[in-house]
């Protein structure tokens, strides 16, 4: 067994003979004996290597936990090791195990100790604490008897107490009467040896004690408080807190005064009445701990070198845990009127130590008081909702509060920004700035007046520094401020805006009007720091209104805007290409006049240079040219582009001013076309990545000049500056023409055209089919397929029966490329998510162009050889079970087509309504009503009738509700001739006979539409035989 264990350990083994010795450990773990040959190889002398102890130990475990071991044997056991542990931790001269050993032999204890404690060892605990009080006795400071009974206590508490690990239900019973056991035979004794350990805490090792408070901590949950809550453990514990100084925080006695308060964190948590609860923490008196924690050395400087993170967070979870029971309780209307009085005065008392580890200079820490403050400002909320207003007591608390989480937002003075190796430590402090800033908002809510004072103080202070430093000031303070005045908007705009009817719409509106002014007279968009810069430019786009008003601030504000999309620093530069974009479309019909200017300004980051991607990079350069090149410095260049094509286009600015500030653009993205165009089509990397750059910056272009979305009004671009884009549509076409193959070329091209749709209007839509050739040409895969269709129901949506003849011509050609990509078998799970795709946006454009006037496209001369094929399509994905959605909107479909060309209606389902005096079927398109009821009413009961059909399912039923409403709209269009059918054919087809039959004919002819869904969902849910 040992040259087992030992082969199957060592990394330098030979692999068939590890995997031998593997073997053979498995079947010795099975074998009901091994446990003994284990036992003997642990205890033997010499000892083995800790490996094959470690690992002998674990086999005996399992033959424990497993219940392989009858009581009999476990006793045998239990008295070896029980031998063992006599001859290795008592005695004159002890040797002891490793720490590893140690844990592992206090875990076979620990399973023993399950299986006999209730029955054949009852002793379990007196044992140990024998052991342990003999130690304690000798003398030296090195006591391993007593640390192996403390190892014990804390692998007990984890078998049977450690809320954290998930148990079986009959695990947990058993744990439940194991701990009821303990608290009846050896609480009172186990507590006294604590005490017994605790009052020598000066005298033992540290890692004793913290052991000792360590386990202390555990059980403290589920023993009586009174075995530790008591004079004489509570003096042990004052003691070891009250250190004034430990050190280094590393050193032992540090680790032992953090594990002290870990013990008055428990006893704080530990569940009980709130009355009681009140109770123990004055009987504790916590709050004379803390201060006197918050004095010492590692606590009191937080800039010092020596700073105990560790201990301020430990401290700092002791007071969360205090405020959090005592807000509890004052939520309550249990406490009597002296504990609530008590409660309150704990909160007061408490409220320093809140606000010091809220303002800790490391944010671990103020995470960790997070909690708490925020319960206390929800109760504080509370209490303003059902009153005319808080306490004298907690309102004085508001003001500091804010004042220290405002404190709080401001970067640390050693941090610095945008720097690579700090993004986790950035994002971090970002996440705590959304915590802050809730807080925050929590104090608005119950004092406005407060809030919008102290804001305005901050940020009047911050500004009036900048300007008496003559802008040299700390970056930070700057930062925090102007953070607080974006975020003073949610309170100042929040319901009407910043201004109404021209005034302020509010007093906070007023008070963000003064910031925004000083803010502009002192210019501090002139601070050099990115961050302030980012800052700057989120305000102003926020607070768009206030230049709406103050025009006089407009040409200054253009101008840092000009001047940061030049910036040298990636982040701001980007950011505000972006940014100006929102700001120009915001202030649009003002900036006409300065548009030329400002286009001229922006001429120089107008040039576009594609960049190839570098294997470097982690991307596949050659994949990168089909698959569109991802280039996040270009993408936010196009921002430029919109934003040109926006201040371009301002209302107000002739059509020949348009074409004059347009032109230079647009022809030199004709040029850089004309000029790579050969390269491009000879498969030039460099060159496609540059002409998919030069499609889609004319998109964004056109895009800043039209605002145009299908079925809005939008102003029509004049027919000039059309003229302009029309030049670069149809060297897009010929570009499309030549590198067709190019799954790039074509995206930006598809890209393009949804953006030339709103400037180029009908002239782009007899282009339609050169567009479709060029971007549907090769092997358009689905997902291009159902981009299309989207985009071709979109123009349909926008110009309705105007596309009529074009959609004539294109329609027959487009639907062969849409079947025959529904006739390619998906290779695998993307092409299957492409093909749902498709199917979807095929039959949401079949409803659109049905619904919008254009139904007859699919049955001129130039498509009906096509109309079989879409009628087969419908009623296949109807059939699909599979995918009820699809289903769904292909019987809407049905349903659709029913009422465009079945004719006049000439029944309406009533009760007042004879079938019998209906007037024959008068469809639009000859035989249709025949159509109607030999494919779409069969189609109906076929789809209820196929046994993967579920109809309780909730998307069954809608689709159940869908079938309702076709087959009362065959119905209205045939009137007896459906009736005739479905009596002669397909009830008794459907098995529906008799009275049943007549059921649902009654249903159908008497009930309205909604009736009928209802009554038609419940007969199916019920079965044909109702």
């Amino acid at each position: 067994v040992q040259n087992a264990i030992e082969i199957a350990w060592n990394p330098s083994s030979d692999p068939s003979l590890k995997t031998q010795a593997h073997d053979f450990l498995n079947q010795l773990r099975a074998n009901p004996s091994a446990w003994l040959v284990c036992l003997s190889l642990f205890t033997k002398e010499p000892r083995p290597s800790d490996v094959v102890r470690h690992m002998s130990l674990e086999i005996v475990n399992h033959a424990v936990q497993n219940q392989s071991l009858d009581k009999e044997n476990a006793t045998s056991a239990k008295i070896g090791l029980w031998n063992y542990v006599q001859s290795t931790y008592a005695g004159a001269s002890p040797h002891p195990d490793s720490s590893n050993i140690q844990n592992k032999l206090a875990q076979t204890f620990t399973c023993l100790f399950a299986a006999l404690y209730a029955s054949g060892w009852g002793t379990f605990f007196q044992d140990f604490r024998s052991l342990a009080e003999s130690d304690l006795q000798s003398g030296t400071q090195d006591r391993p008897g007593v640390t192996f009974y403390l190892r014990v206590l804390a692998s007990v508490h984890d078998e049977i107490a450690d809320q954290m690990i998930q148990t079986s239900a009959e695990k947990a019973k058993a744990n439940t009467e194991l701990k009821d056991l303990i608290r009846a035979r050896d609480a009172d004794g186990i507590a006294v040896s604590w005490q017994q350990i605790l009052s020598q805490w000066s005298q033992l090792d540290t890692q004793t004690i913290e052991l000792c408070l360590n386990v202390l901590s555990r059980w403290v949950s589920w023993t009586d408080i009174g075995l530790i809550a008591n004079e004489t453990m509570l003096q042990c514990l004052f003691q070891i807190v009250g250190q004034s100084d430990t050190g280094h925080p590393e050193s032992g006695a540090s680790k032992v005064r953090a594990a002290c308060v870990g013990v008055f964190t428990e006893l704080v948590a530990k569940k009980m009445k709130f009355d009681d609860k009140i109770g123990l923490i004055d009987f504790l008196n916590v709050e004379t701990v803390v201060s006197g924690l918050i004095r010492t050395p590692l606590l009191s400087n937080t800039s010092s070198p020596d700073y105990d993170t560790d201990m301020a967070e430990t401290v700092a979870k002791l007071v969360t845990n205090v405020i959090l029971d005592v807000v509890a309780a004052l939520n309550t209307t249990q406490l009597d009127n002296n504990n609530r009085d008590r409660a309150s005065g704990l909160l007061q008392s408490f409220m320093p130590h809140t606000l010091r580890f809220l303002a800790d200079e490391y944010d671990e820490v103020c995470s960790t008081i997070m909690p708490a403050l925020t319960e206390q400002l929800t109760f504080f909320r509370k209490i303003a909702k059902s009153s005319s207003g808080l306490p004298s007591p907690y309102q004085e608390m508001l003001s500091p509060i804010l004042d220290t989480l405002i404190a709080k937002m401001r970067y640390d003075d050693t941090s610095s920004w945008g720097e690579e190796d700090d993004e986790t430590d950035e994002a971090e402090f970002q996440e705590l700035r959304k915590r802050l800033k809730v807080a925050q908002q929590n104090v608005a809510v119950i004092d406005e007046r407060l809030y919008l004072d102290t804001l305005a103080r901050i940020i009047e202070a911050s500004f009036n520094d900048f300007k008496q430093q003559a802008g040299k000031m700390n970056w930070r303070n700057l930062d925090v401020a102007l953070l607080e005045m974006y975020m003073l908007g949610e309170l100042a705009v929040r319901n009407s805006g910043l201004y109404q009817k021209k005034m302020p719409s509010s007093e906070g509106s007023q008070r963000l009007i003064n910031l925004m002014t000083l803010m502009m007279d002192i210019r501090v968009s002139s601070f050099n720091h990115p961050t302030v810069q980012l800052q700057v430019m989120e305000i102003c786009v926020r607070y768009h209104s206030f230049f709406e008003q103050r025009t006089e601030y407009l040409p200054q504000v253009l101008e840092d805007f000009v001047h940061f999309a030049h910036s040298d620093n990636a982040k701001v530069r980007n950011r505000a290409w972006h940014m100006f974009l929102r700001f120009s479309r915001t202030l649009r019909p003002k900036l006409g006049n300065v548009s030329q200017s400002i286009i001229s300004a922006l001429n120089d980051l107008l040039i576009i240079h594609a960049e190839v991607p570098r294997e470097e990079d982690g991307t596949d350069s050659s994949s990168s040219s089909q698959q569109g090149p991802q280039d996040p410095t270009f993408q936010s260049q196009l921002f430029l582009f919109e934003t040109v094509g926006c201040l371009a286009s301002a209302p107000g600015l002739p059509a020949e001013r348009q074409v004059s500030l347009l032109q230079p653009v647009l022809a030199r993205i004709l040029d850089g076309m004309k000029d790579y165009c050969e390269r491009a089509i000879q498969g030039s990397e460099q060159a496609i990545f540059q002409m998919h750059h030069y499609i889609e910056a004319t998109g964004t272009l056109a895009r800043g000049v039209s605002d145009w979305v299908p079925g809005k009004n939008a102003s029509p671009v004049p027919a000039e500056v059309s003229a302009e884009f029309q030049k670069t549509s149809e060297m897009i076409l010929y570009l499309l023409d030549g590198l067709k193959g190019s799954l790039a070329i074509r995206e930006a091209s598809r890209f393009t055209f949804t953006r030339l749709v709103g400037v180029l209007g009908f002239s782009l839509l007899q282009q339609l089919p050169r567009w479709i050739d060029g971007l549907l040409s090769g092997t358009p895969n689905g997902e291009e397929i159902a981009s299309f269709l989207h985009l071709l129901a979109q123009i349909i949506y926008g110009f309705k029966s105007q596309l009529f003849t074009v959609l004539d011509q294109l329609l027959s050609p487009f639907l062969d490329r849409v079947f025959g990509a529904f006739a390619k078998p998906p290779q695998g799970t993307d092409d299957v998510i492409q093909l749902g795709q498709l199917r979807q946006e095929y039959l949401q454009f079949l409803q659109v162009v049905l619904s919008n006037d254009l139904a007859d496209v699919f049955i001129s001369t130039t498509n009906q050889s096509k109309f079989d094929t879409v009628i087969a399509t419908i009623e296949h994905f109807a059939r699909d079970t599979n995918e009820l959605i699809d289903a769904r909107s292909a019987i809407a479909v049905l349903s659709r087509m029913t009422e465009i060309w079945g004719g006049p209606n000439i029944f309406t389902p009533s009760t007042n309504s004879s079938i019998h005096q209906a007037s024959s079927p008068s469809p639009n398109l000859p035989g249709f009503d025949d159509f109607l009821i030999t494919r779409f009413s069969v189609l109906t009961w076929t789809v209820m009738a196929n046994p993967s059909f579920h109809p309780r399912d909730a998307f069954a039923t809608r689709v159940v509700q869908e079938i309702a409403a076709l087959q009362q709209n065959i119905l209205t269009k045939t009137g007896a001739s459906y009736i005739e059918a479905l009596q002669q054919k397909q009830l008794p087809g459907a098995g529906l006979h008799g009275p049943v039959a007549n059921q649902y004919l009654q249903s159908i002819t008497t009930m309205d539409s909604k009736a009928f869904k209802q009554w038609l969902v419940k007969f199916v849910q019920q079965g044909p035989g109702g």
